[in-house]
């Protein structure tokens, strides 16, 4: 379950692989995270383009800067809000530390649980990821999200939070 994080951070950079205590996602989600950010910046640059095939922008100008832009969006963005996230399942509860402006970190009886779900959107799919929804009673935040599993570690996550719920409950 546990995967290994190439450094690449900067000084500054939150990173949860320096806590010990915290599990990082699958390296398979910082492709995924990419990919929707570069989904994301597509309109950017179909606008810069068509400003340009039009003459209402310089000959290269606003392409260049909005591709300069999208690249950097890109590359880095991805990388810190994937580093900046992390897991750990201790005894009866699970962990979730993320954010990078916001710092979160969320903690989940597993007493609380109301029912859990495994799911895979499409580019998840493509990567064999999934992420886990743990439904808890109560109104505010009563669904915690953790994505970045692989789909197998998702599935093996549930079934050991079931274990413990009907453990605790006997």
């Amino acid at each position: 379950m546990e995967q290994v994080l190439p450094d690449v951070r900067g000084q500054n950079d939150q990173d949860v692989a320096a806590d010990g205590s915290l599990t990082a996602l699958h390296t398979h989600h910082l492709k995924v995270l990419r990919l929707q950010t570069a989904l994301a910046v597509a309109p950017a640059i179909v606008g810069a383009i068509v400003l340009e095939t039009t003459g209402l922008l310089p000959r290269g100008v606003g392409l260049i800067g909005v591709l300069m832009v999208a690249t950097v969006l890109i590359a880095r963005v991805p990388l810190r809000r994937f580093r900046a996230t992390g897991y750990s399942v201790e005894g009866n509860r699970l962990r979730i530390v993320r954010g990078l402006w916001v710092r979160s970190d969320t903690t989940v009886p597993f007493g609380r649980v109301q029912h859990i779900d495994v799911r895979q959107g499409p580019l998840e799919r493509l990567f064999g990821l999934a992420t886990l929804t743990v439904h808890t009673a109560g109104t505010h935040n009563a669904s915690v999200h953790l994505p970045g599993l692989g789909h197998d570690d998702a599935a093996a996550m549930r079934q050991a939070i079931r274990a413990n719920i009907e453990r605790e409950t006997r």
